[in-house]
């Protein structure tokens, strides 16, 4: 049976070397991930990849054209010296009523930030997201892609079999899904998102 979480609009696979991980990626599903574009002022890059309908992979890592931000990135743990599905966002029909039902529940998302981004095509890409990050990385930040074009649409595919994840204290997890309205299994373990795809080359799963 397919687990996958509603509302899901995309995971985040962060690398150390992008171009190295894009690169693995289509060695192991026989797919290439497409550019996706850099997120100037951040010092990173992305490459996309479809899990089937609105939904994507974003394969994202230090862009060599830019220098390192002060600071650090956003959602970028210290020391990343492998790919890691760091993060994944839910895209409500209402960003700002989510929010505010969110925190009515007992869980605040964030503030809702701009961002921006230029597809290699030339077209500018604008949304709003929450900033607010669990430690974990397996509670959902929320996006809102206004009147921008979908970035799913138009790459290639590789579909979401499963989304799971483990937690040293489940419990503790829980109630933050439930306060945003989202389902994810969730074991026992080191804390971590398990993503399984469907592949040309068999199923290929990711941590």
């Amino acid at each position: 049976m397919k687990v996958i979480p509603a509302l899901l609009d995309h995971l985040v696979l962060a690398t150390p070397d992008l171009a190295a991980t894009v690169a693995d990626f289509a060695r192991r599903t026989g797919v290439t991930p497409a550019p996706g574009g850099a997120h100037v002022g951040l010092g990173t890059r992305n490459h996309l990849v479809g899990l089937g309908g609105d939904s994507y992979l974003e394969i994202v890592g230090p862009d060599p054209e830019q220098a390192a931000p002060p600071g650090s990135r956003p959602l970028w743990p210290a020391g990343l010296t492998a790919p890691r599905t760091l993060a994944w966002a839910i895209r409500p029909p209402d960003l700002d009523a989510a929010v505010a039902a969110a925190r009515a529940r007992g869980h605040d998302p964030g503030e809702v930030r701009p961002m921006s981004r230029r597809r290699p095509d030339g077209t500018l890409l604008r949304w709003r997201l929450t900033d607010g990050t669990h430690p974990s990385g397996l509670v959902p930040f929320l996006i809102d892609w206004g009147t921008s074009a979908h970035p799913a649409t138009g790459l290639p595919v590789t579909p979401l079999r499963s989304l799971s994840a483990s937690a040293p204290d489940p419990d503790r997890v829980r109630p933050l899904l439930s306060a945003l309205g989202v389902d994810l299994p969730l074991s026992t373990g080191p804390a971590g998102l398990a993503v399984t795809l469907e592949t040309p080359r068999g199923p290929v799963t990711l941590g």
